[in-house]
C-alpha cells in the first residue's frame, strides 16, 4: 500500500527570526516532522522566508550603498540565498533527530524556480513590502530604476509584487527523489520566481505567497493532504472578537463564503484558506489541515486543528 504524501507548508514560528533563533526553531520542527516520518507518512516539506529574505535583500542593498561598483543583487537571487540557508539548517536537523530515532533516510534541499505569468495582475498591484526603511531620497532613486516604494510612518520601503504560480521548474527533480523515499524541503519561501523566455528562465522582482506555492507543489506531486502550519490552533470565524468561533471542520463551499463575508485576514489567514481551495478543486479525497506545528500530531489524529475538504 502507497504511503500518505503530505505537503508541509512551514510558518514563521517553524523557523524564528535571527540565525540563533533558528537553530533552535528547527529543532523543535525536526522533532514534529520526524513523529510523522515514523508514523509512516511520505513527507515534503515548504516554508516562508519572510525575516530572512528581508534581511538579506537589506544586507545585500547596504553592501551596494556602500561599495556602489559591486552589483545590486536581484530579488530573485536574494530568494535563492534564503533557500539555500534556511534548507541548511532545516535538513540538518531533521537529519540529525532522525539518525537519533535510528531512522536513516535521506533529506534533501532543492532550490526550487516557480515559473510566473508575466502578464499577471500582480506585476501592475505590487503588495508585498520587503527590505528596510529608507529616506525619501533613497525611495526616490529606487522608482528611477522602475522599482514600486511605499511610505509608512517610519519611512519609504520597497513594495514588490506576489504573482501566482503557474508550474514548478524542477517538479520532475522532486518527484524523483519522493520516489526514492527521501523526504524533500523544496518551493522555500513560495519559490525563486522566473519568467520563462524560450529556454531561459529570468529571475521575476517578485514574491510567490508561501502557501500558494505550496498548493501547486501538492498538486503537481499529487499529494493527499497538505498542512497548513500557523500561529493558532484552528481557524477562527470573527477572529480577536468578542464573539470569536473556532472551526473545527469546513468545506470548500463554506471556505468560499466566509471569504466573500470578509472573514479571513488578507496577510494572514486567507491566503492560507484560499491555497486549500486550490489545491483541493474538485477532489473528494484531498484535504488540507491548518493548525501549529506543536499540535500537528493531535491533528492529523483528528484531535484538533481545522479539517478543509470538498
Amino acid at each position: 500500500m502507497a504511503k500518505k504524501k503530505i505537503v508541509i507548508a512551514l510558518g514563521h514560528d517553524a523557523l524564528g527570526t535571527t540565525l540563533p533563533e533558528q537553530k533552535i526553531a528547527t529543532k523543535k520542527t525536526a522533532n514534529a516532522i520526524a513523529d510523522m516520518i515514523q508514523d509512516d507518512y511520505q513527507i515534503v516539506i515548504t516554508h516562508s522566508n519572510g525575516p530572512q529574505v528581508g534581511m538579506i535583500h537589506m544586507a545585500m542593498a547596504e553592501f551596494y550603498r556602500l561599495y556602489p561598483n559591486y552589483t545590486a543583487t536581484p530579488m530573485s537571487v536574494c530568494s535563492a540565498m534564503s533557500q539555500g540557508y534556511i534548507g541548511y539548517d532545516l535538513q540538518n536537523a531533521i537529519r540529525t533527530e532522525l539518525l537519533n530515532r535510528g531512522i536513516f533516510k535521506p533529506v534533501s534541499t532543492i532550490l526550487t524556480q516557480v515559473s510566473v505569468d508575466p502578464y499577471d495582475d500582480a506585476f501592475y498591484n505590487p503588495s508585498k513590502i520587503i527590505g528596510r526603511h529608507m529616506s525619501k531620497e533613497e525611495a526616490e532613486r529606487e522608482e528611477q530604476k522602475g522599482n514600486y516604494v511605499i511610505e509608512e510612518a517610519e519611512g519609504y520601503r520597497r513594495i514588490v509584487a506576489s504573482p501566482k504560480p503557474t508550474d514548478i521548474i524542477e517538479i520532475d527533480s522532486i518527484k524523483a527523489l519522493l520516489d526514492a523515499d527521501q523526504i524533500v524541503i523544496a518551493c522555500g519561501g513560495g519559490g525563486i520566481p522566473v519568467l520563462e523566455q524560450e529556454n531561459n528562465l529570468k529571475g521575476a522582482s517578485a514574491v510567490i505567497e508561501k502557501d500558494t506555492a505550496a498548493a501547486k507543489l501538492a498538486q503537481l506531486i499529487d499529494a493527499d493532504m497538505m498542512i497548513i502550519m500557523t500561529t493558532v490552533e484552528k481557524v477562527y470565524l470573527d477572529y480577536q472578537k468578542e464573539t470569536q468561533k473556532p472551526i473545527d471542520t469546513l468545506t470548500v463551499e463554506q471556505a468560499r463564503e466566509y471569504i466573500a463575508e470578509g472573514q479571513f485576514g488578507a496577510g494572514t489567514m486567507l491566503p492560507k484558506i484560499e491555497a486549500a481551495i486550490d489545491f483541493i478543486g474538485d477532489s473528494n479525497t484531498r484535504c488540507v489541515l491548518i493548525t501549529k506545528l506543536a499540535t500537528a500530531k493531535d491533528g492529523l489524529n483528528g484531535k484538533t486543528g481545522t479539517l478543509i475538504t470538498k
